[in-house]
């Protein structure tokens, strides 16, 4: 059986080792986990020429919207977040679009959530900001500040939000004024090097989520741990929404354990 995840760029991805990992630790000699350089515009010629024995793909950029379009059914998640990153393969030989990353988010918050938290702050309006809101109101969140560094962005973002149970309102063009909120979550979309941490020059209590997995830790990490606040890294999700695609194309619980400590071995070198 094979899978494999998709995007352009695709070399830097840690999915192969996770899926492969997870593999290994089940004993599932049989399958194979592949990296692909796949365009948007190539999505439905690939997925249209897989034989049966591709059970599953993972989505990255620029694919996830990309791959509603090529999939026979598309979950309430992902129709929700208007993006997927994932299409497993059905019984009748279809693919079904899901999206595990507002699942693994809240499987990566959730430890950590407190129970009467409500607000939240959501740094970045880009596609994986939907995700990150709906993560939110999944734990209980009811109003969440986005903090846009590109005016562009909000336009769609309220549009989006306007069908959402959240109470969303945004600051264009405002990045500083997360540091000193009241609100007790913060959720970073942000690349590396996006001026967030610039912000936090007092100490800040509450749990703040750096979606960044590589050269760990992040400036924004070091400087929320300093400022007082629980971190949790995009590692944690990375882990997670890649155990639900495992579960969802192999039909079998995932070995979690094994697939991080492998991910980890390969950050940590």
């Amino acid at each position: 059986m094979k899978a494999g995840v998709l995007g352009s760029p695709i070399e830097h991805s840690l999915s192969p080792v996770l899926h492969n990992a997870g593999y290994r630790a089940l004993g599932l000699d049989g399958w194979s986990y592949e990296r692909h350089r796949v365009e948007a515009e190539d999505l439905a010629g690939f997925v249209a020429g897989l034989d049966g024995q591709w059970r599953g793909l993972s989505l990255t950029m620029p694919l996830k919207v990309a791959c509603l379009a090529v999939a026979t059914e598309v979950t309430a998640m992902a129709r929700r977040a208007g993006a997927g990153n994932t299409l497993a393969r059905r019984p009748d030989g279809g693919w079904r679009a899901d999206n595990t990353d507002v699942g693994g988010l809240m499987d990566a918050l959730g430890p950590a959530w407190q129970s009467g938290w409500q607000d939240a702050v959501v740094l970045g309006a880009g596609a994986t900001a939907r995700s990150a809101l709906l993560a939110l109101e999944g734990l209980g969140a009811t109003r969440v500040t986005v903090h846009a560094r590109r005016p562009e962005q909000v336009a769609d973002l309220l549009d989006w939000a306007a069908a959402a149970e959240l109470q969303v309102s945004v600051r264009p063009g405002v990045l500083a004024e997360w540091a000193t909120s009241g609100q007790p979550v913060v959720v970073s979309t942000l690349p590396p090097g996006a001026g967030a941490e610039e912000a936090l020059t007092r100490p800040r209590s509450g749990l703040l989520f750096d979606a960044v997995y590589a050269d760990w830790p992040t400036p924004l990490a070091r400087g929320a741990a300093t400022a007082g606040m629980q971190v949790v890294g995009g590692f944690d999700l990375l882990v997670a929404q890649a155990a639900r695609q495992f579960e969802q194309f192999t039909g079998l619980p995932a070995p979690i354990e094994a697939m991080r400590a492998a991910g980890r071995a390969v950050l940590d070198a």
